[in-house]
């Protein structure tokens, strides 16, 4: 869905399409925009290249920000009708636009980003001319970044579809041609075209067949996620749970682990440091419980409901790993059969909240390496634990 295009260099063809997906981001985007331009220029001088800005109509003069800053490639303004706010529908913008373009390569970055330099368009882009379909990004993270990405997303992806993709909702990524058609073809829910779209991609990448792999970044430094947290939530967690059950027979019978080739840089930076306050996530959980009890004791199964019900009763939030795995499966039943799916997933958040603050209470005095350790160890015994959710699905 687009509303207006600004092509001032009548770019019709490119071999490389470099797209950053933007919503107010007047104060930010030139810095990508001129990274983007001089990894391309530095590395594939000899094959046509574009930059694609699809945006969501921001009012604070994003586009003029964009096609203001000097670059060496061409630039292409795309934006959504107004009021039309979605990351998924930027990104759909960008694989039309990429198969309008005919393009070997589309590289998607983050228009906030302040880590960026000219060889993550290298890091992205050499594996798709080398015959991959999709690019993953492994950045270097604090232990207790991407709480999603570590407590649903990575484990689902680990536990479910046996694919070891370390940050399936990393935002930058990289596509061929084929898996562009592919998504674009797909169902999109609502969710999908707002936050759901990163795991959308990474889960349909996978479960359409095509050549994955992870290139490594360095540390990733950009605007605070947080204040998007909630929408965030319902929309990546809405749109993974869909696909999950759309796919019973595609994951069902996988069962061997596979880690795909990792590119770009090996040795990674010291992360962004985070400041965490445990008192407030440990009362976002207890709130969230509290508002939602009902419906979480006719979604999750009696034992398990009865074990976090003593303990959120007693103020001691200790939500254990098979507690959680059992919680997030009986939730993707529930979620199957529930007539109001967007509050289902609202009163999961309570549960989220309680199992991030967990695992920061053992991990607190670990380095990021040894948490790495139980991060893993999770995702782990989702895929050991999977017999569960085949069971209650077949029932």
């Amino acid at each position: 869905m687009f509303e207006r295009e600004e092509n001032h260099s009548g770019v019709t063809q490119a071999d490389v399409v470099v797209g950053l997906a933007s919503y107010q981001e007047a104060d930010s985007i030139d810095y990508p925009t001129k990274q983007v331009s001089l990894g391309l220029k530095k590395y594939y001088r000899d094959m046509t290249s574009v930059i694609v800005n699809c945006d969501n109509h921001s009012p604070d003069g994003t586009e003029q920000v964009f096609m203001g800053t000097e670059t060496e490639v061409p630039k292409i303004y795309i934006t959504t009708p107004p009021d039309t706010p979605g990351k998924g529908y930027n990104f759909e913008n960008m694989f039309r636009k990429m198969l309008e373009l005919e393009a070997k390569v589309l590289v998607c970055v983050d228009a906030d980003l302040t880590s960026i330099t000219p060889e993550w368009v290298k890091h992205f882009t050499d594996p798709i001319l080398g015959g991959y379909d999709f690019v993953n990004p492994i950045y270097s993270r604090h232990k207790y970044d991407g709480t999603i990405t570590n407590n649903i997303c990575y484990p689902l992806v680990y536990g479910l579809f046996c694919r070891n993709i370390r940050q399936p909702i990393g935002g930058d990524f990289a596509m061929s041609a084929s898996l562009a058609e592919h998504l674009v073809r797909q169902p999109w829910h609502r969710t999908t075209e707002e936050y759901g779209v990163d795991i959308f991609m990474t889960m349909n990448a996978i479960l359409g067949g095509f050549k994955t792999c992870e290139t490594g970044l360095g540390a990733k430094r950009h605007k605070p996620s947080a204040p998007k947290l909630g929408p965030m939530f319902i929309q990546v967690v809405s749109t993974a749970f869909l696909t999950v059950l759309r796919n019973v027979n595609v994951w069902r019978d996988l069962d061997a682990i596979d880690r795909p080739a990792l590119f770009g840089l090996r040795h990674m930076e010291e992360p962004q440091d985070l400041t965490i306050d445990r008192d407030a996530i440990k009362q976002q959980a207890m709130d969230g419980f509290k508002e939602h009890q009902a419906l979480l004791e006719k979604s999750l199964s009696t034992i398990v409901y009865g074990e976090l019900a003593k303990m959120f009763a007693d103020g001691t939030v200790d939500i254990t790993a098979e507690q959680w795995i059992t919680s997030v499966y009986d939730m993707i039943v529930a979620f199957r059969d529930s007539d109001d799916r967007n509050m289902l997933v609202e009163s999961f958040k309570g549960l989220y909240f309680g199992r991030a603050l967990s695992f920061m209470n053992k991990t607190w005095d670990l380095s990021n390496e040894a948490a790495e350790d139980e991060i893993l160890a999770q995702a782990q015994l989702f895929h050991d634990m999977r017999g569960y959710l085949i069971e209650k699905l077949g029932s």
